[in-house]
């Protein structure tokens, strides 16, 4: 942990290596739901689904998928708290969903905070992908704020990368096999047209 606080104080992003064991990876990936829904971009009543931006699936986390993710969450909860321990961020809350990618699936740069409702402050991505190989492709580019390439990420099995939401553009490149991830963001509470905007 306290690796992950000096790299985000000095540039804003991690990489942490066997975040957790082979054997909590497949617990985890067992949880996998069965019902995958089409990524959309935005938020709450602003979504769309764009498959020229995005081509993934999903499926939002939750306690009840069993104890493997609620052990993940509970690991989520204790970077929630460093975080604001060291940063004073605010975080408030953390939502994630599971991603798959099909062989050519692919997600445009983005960045992770929304235009005009920044509350988005710290992005995980944890990857789910055994004997992942060069040629599957599928890496995760990450840029600063000048269009600069800062980091190319294969999604290795038991890897989680860690943020500043509002600082990273970042792309996944279309894979060639297929891809599983958790994608997170730790939010601070916001307020929108006089309405809290709380997570699901």
């Amino acid at each position: 942990m306290n690796q992950l606080i000096d790299a985000l104080a000095t540039q804003g992003y991690y990489i942490w290596d066997d975040f957790l064991t082979p054997t909590e990876v497949a617990a985890l990936r067992d949880c996998i739901p069965e019902d995958w829904k089409n990524a959309r971009i935005g938020r709450n009543d602003e979504t769309s689904r764009e498959e020229t931006i995005r081509s993934d699936k999903i499926q939002w986390l939750s306690s009840s998928m069993g104890n493997p993710v609620g052990q993940f969450l509970d690991k989520m909860e204790q970077i929630r708290l460093e975080a604001n321990r060291h940063f004073y961020l605010g975080l408030f809350e953390y939502e994630a969903h599971f991603a798959k990618y099909e062989k050519g699936d692919f997600y445009q740069k983005h960045l992770d905070c929304f235009k005009g409702n920044e509350n988005r402050r710290l992005t995980t991505v944890f990857y789910m992908n055994e004997q992942w190989d060069e040629s599957d492709a599928g890496e995760l580019v990450v840029y600063d704020l000048d269009d600069n390439h800062i980091a190319t990420i294969p999604p290795k099995s038991g890897r989680l990368f860690v943020f500043l939401s509002e600082q990273f553009p970042h792309e996944v490149l279309p894979t060639n096999a297929e891809r599983f991830s958790i994608a997170g963001w730790f939010r601070i509470n916001g307020v929108k047209d006089n309405q809290l905007d709380i997570a699901r």
